[in-house]
């Protein structure tokens, strides 16, 4: 196996930064643009009540080597904090700093590079006050996300040292009640610096340019709980769904409860789930734990009849069910739980060529997915990704995979509420497999290190056990654990009754207990031909490929234009040896050329950077079509069939150049309509292997009586061939039927051919339509020279034929219809051309103030071809606001269409 990742590049030294006064803090927008929010209470208020958690909403922080008090001074309530920069709840150092105009736009060109990295290889200072009226209460410090490490002070002393609180995903619980006091209580956190090669935290690898302060800081809430002399931790359900009826479950309801007091207390546990209620009577000795489960042999309302069962998204419902719990003592409140869940059943054993084959609920899944990626300073921002969660919704996707970068529990929430199953795992090739990766930058393990990752497995465990969204966990990436770091992580999930698969790694490798992994990590990460997918090896078509992509993905002009400069722009298309700061840190990955050779070896070389973008679009859309069209075709297929894909990337933690189908603006590119085109609910596909018109059915239910008509055409619209197979019949979930295969050859002196697919119903409705760009010389591989990462080309298809295109008009009418804050507008694209030419791919944009794209927005369809005399009415969907009290527009381009602009009001 060749090593996916190459090491990182080390950063320029640069010059330390004198950080000034304080300024007025921004939150995160979701596009890299500060705002001005409500400033938060300066003393977070704590209430009372028994079983609150109350989240820390402000922070002060600083450099150490700005700092010259004493940690107890510092941790003090009082202490005058001046100069000190305000961060928010969740917040990186440098997420703070941005937040603060301390540096400008970390996204548009190389401002990223003069961000001195030497501010962050000291220790930050981090502090928070909060107020209590009742010190009669239990207080606890419950958090997680300390990046890498951190000293903890309450009120002037020391409660945890850095060796106890370190690793990003250890979640702690530290009993202050001795130190709480009435009125206002500071609690300080010493932040270390973040190495990912050293610390199991977290880090980017060749994704981007990594971040000048390793995103050291506190990215997760660090709540503050009260509670009475009783406290109830772990509340969880295990369901056990019956199959393959799924007409009844059983569920078992389990909690520890901790005596936090040095006499017997005797306490009673009541709880309810879906109506059914429960409650145990406990004595607790002396600072004693005990677990309770509640189960249908005690409790025969936990066994259920019509369970409502929850359904990834397209396969039925997504209900969940919600856990209560309280302990009472001597009749007063003294702790709450609450939980929500949903009942399914997750299998996913290897089939007869050893890939992993999932099964939700008895049905095959195949995993049509994407990689995800947080923003690359974490910032945390709800909003926007619940936009990027509907993103995915809309591409037709079922499964994002998260390496590393463990979102924080909204994430996994929204996911359950839309029916995305998440596919969560540790990161390859740093300190994670620092001992099983010799192709990796991590450092070995020591003692301390396993206890670390015991932690991390234990508590990522309980927080994401009741999320029916969650698929399996990857305990390896790029390598698999050994047999030592296994146990420890497989102990971990069996003692939070994990219920789900766990995956030893998402490469062909296996480790000691769980063994094979069913996955391969063949590439490509770089850029191949559409035909390339369909060859059941390397990455095609066949198995379980857990990363993989053609790798560059364009952006469209307006993103372009807001990242780089026009100089770095004249750069992209004129000098693919040129390296690219927005594409990748590695060497491998630093420039375009594989790229852009094949762009001009198959288009003809750009005479500009928009007919370079336009070309890119094309080449884009082609290939990531292709990608997941090969895989749901091979689904089905008796030998080696297909399992699952994850596109490598879903999307990017900053404006980039490659592995995205969204850009980080949620522009919509070449890439984003392929893959929505490649994934529509019943889709008319053709197959560059053995060129036949394929008909696949992702609707559960079967349908009958459709009509394929396949035509291909010259790029003057000169027809070649036209063919039509009739009564055409697809099972659901997934199915396909090959209607027709197109002869090998046709008539004609062009190598340049388009094909359109039209796929009617019984009645005659047009229900999927497909346009190809072919060529009579098709490309060839050089398998033999396969690489980690590619494949190379040693003949491209032909394909430049595209630019003998007649221009074309294409005219545009538009009405927008506004309600609760939601904007329709309504488009009808007419193709009013006199002769025989189409227009190819004519792409529509929504536009508001200066001409900008309003983003984010689902289109019912996009990058569109239209014959002479057709039309199509489109519809788009985005928020009012967005508009930012513009009148809407219509924006009208295409491949070989003059660009216009119409009002849409």
């Amino acid at each position: 196996m060749f090593p996916r990742h190459t090491r990182r590049l080390p950063l320029a030294a640069a010059a330390l930064l004198a950080l000034g006064g304080a300024l007025t803090t921004g939150a995160w927008s979701g596009r890299g643009e500060a705002t001005q929010p409500h400033r938060p209470e300066r003393i977070t208020p704590v209430p009372s009540a028994a079983g609150t958690s109350t989240p820390l909403t402000r922070y002060a922080i600083q450099s150490t080597a700005k700092v010259g008090d004493s940690a107890a001074a510092v941790s003090s309530p009082g202490y005058p904090a001046r100069d000190w920069y305000p961060a928010g709840p969740r917040s990186t150092v440098l997420a703070a700093l941005l937040a603060n105009g301390v540096y400008p736009d970390p996204f548009r060109s190389t401002n990223q590079r003069q961000i001195p990295r030497a501010d962050f290889e000291v220790p930050w200072w981090y502090r928070s006050d909060f107020a209590v009226e009742d010190t009669a209460r239990r207080t606890f410090l419950d958090f997680s996300g300390v990046v890498s490490a951190a000293d903890v002070y309450v009120n002037g002393r020391l409660v945890a040292p850095a060796s106890r609180v370190t690793g990003a995903y250890t979640r702690h619980e530290l009993d202050i009640t001795p130190l709480v006091r009435q009125g206002t209580n500071t609690v300080a956190f010493r932040v270390r610096p973040n190495d990912p090669n050293r610390d199991l935290t977290m880090g980017w690898l060749d994704w981007l340019q990594p971040p000048p302060d390793r995103n050291m800081g506190l990215v997760r809430d660090v709540l503050v709980r009260r509670g009475g002399p009783v406290a109830l931790r772990d509340a969880h359900v295990v369901t056990k769904l019956a199959m393959p009826s799924l007409a009844t479950a059983d569920l078992t309801v389990r909690a520890q409860v901790r005596n936090d007091t040095g006499s017997t207390v005797t306490t009673q546990v009541t709880g309810s789930v879906g109506g059914t209620r429960f409650a145990r009577t406990v004595t607790l000795g002396a600072h004693e734990s005990k677990t309770l489960s509640f189960s249908p042999a005690d409790v025969p309302g936990l066994h259920l009849t019509r369970p409502k069962v929850w359904w990834p998204a397209g396969m039925g419902g997504q209900p969940l069910y919600g856990l209560d719990l309280t302990a009472t003592v001597a009749g007063t409140p003294s702790d709450t739980a609450h939980e929500s869940f949903g009942i399914r059943d997750v299998r996913a054993p290897l089939n007869a060529d050893g890939a992993r084959q999932y099964r939700v609920n008895g049905r095959p899944l195949l995993v049509k997915g994407g990689g995800w990626s947080p923003d690359e300073f974490l910032r945390w921002d709800r909003a926007y990704t619940e936009d990027r969660l509907k993103y995915a919704l809309d591409l037709g996707l079922n499964t994002l995979r998260l390496e590393g970068h463990l979102e924080p529990d909204e994430f996994f929430d929204l996911a359950d509420r839309y029916g995305l199953l998440a596919l969560p795992g540790w990161e390859c090739c740093d300190k994670w497999e620092g001992d099983v990766n010799p192709n990796g930058s991590g450092e070995p393990w020591s003692a301390a290190d396993h206890t670390v990752a015991r932690a991390s497995m234990a508590a990522e465990a309980a927080r994401l056990r009741d999320h029916p969204s969650v698929l399996s966990f990857l305990i390896g990436s790029d390598a698999a654990p050994d047999a030592t770091i296994e146990k420890g992580y497989l102990d971990a999930l069996e003692a939070a009754d994990w219920p789900v698969p766990v995956i030893p790694a998402a490469s062909d490798t296996s480790s000691p207990r769980l063994g094979d992994s069913g996955m391969k990590m063949t590439g490509p990460y770089d850029w191949v031909p559409p035909g390339y997918w369909y060859a059941k090896r390397e990455g095609g078509a066949t198995g379980f490929n857990s990363e993989t992509s053609a790798g560059p993905s364009i952006p469209t002009l307006d993103t372009l234009r807001r990242m780089m400069t026009p100089a770095e722009l004249d750069t992209l298309w004129k000098d693919p040896d040129a390296r690219q700061y927005h594409r990748s840190p590695s060497v491998t990955f630093g420039t375009l050329k594989i790229y852009d050779e094949a762009l001009t070896g198959r288009y003809g070389a750009p005479t500009g950077l928009a007919d370079y973008v336009r070309k890119a679009q094309l080449a884009t859309y082609e290939t990531v079509r292709a990608q997941f069209e090969s895989y749901q075709r091979n689904a089905t297929d008796s030998d080696r069939p297909a399992t699952g894909v994850v596109h490598w990337m879903f999307n990017s933690g900053w404006p980039s150049l490659h592995w995205q189908l969204t850009d980080r603006y949620l522009d919509q590119n070449g890439a984003y309509f392929g893959a929505k085109k490649a994934n529509e609910p019943l889709h008319v596909q053709f197959s560059y292997d053995d060129r036949s018109i394929v008909v696949v059915n992702n609707r559960p239910a079967p349908v009958r009586g459709l009509t394929a008509r396949a035509t291909l055409f010259d790029p003057d619209g000169t027809r070649r061939f036209d063919q039509s197979a009739g009564g055409v019949a697809v099972n659901g979930g997934g199915a396909h039927a090959t209607a027709l295969t197109l002869p090998p050859s046709e008539d004609g002196p062009a190598r340049t051919r388009l094909l359109r697919l039209v796929l009617t119903d019984a009645a005659g409705r047009e229900v999927s339509r497909n346009v190809y760009w072919l060529s009579t010389r098709p490309d060839t591989l050089d398998w033999s020279d396969t690489t980690w990462y590619y494949t190379p080309t040693t003949e491209y298809a032909d394909l430049t034929g595209l630019a003998s295109m007649a221009r074309v008009p294409v005219s545009a009418t538009a009405v927008t219809r506004a309600s609760e804050g939601v904007s329709t507008t309504t488009v009808t694209l007419r193709h009013h051309g006199s002769g025989k030419t189409p227009a190819l791919l004519t792409d529509v944009d929504v536009v508001g103030a200066e001409g900008r794209p309003v983003l984010p927005v689902r289109w019912s369809d996009n990058q569109v071809s239209l014959w002479p005399g057709e039309s199509v009415t489109l519809t788009a969907t985005y928020r009012t606001a967005d508009l930012r009290g513009s009148a809407p527009g219509v924006r009208v381009s295409g491949w070989n269409t003059p660009e216009t602009t119409v009002p849409a009001g």
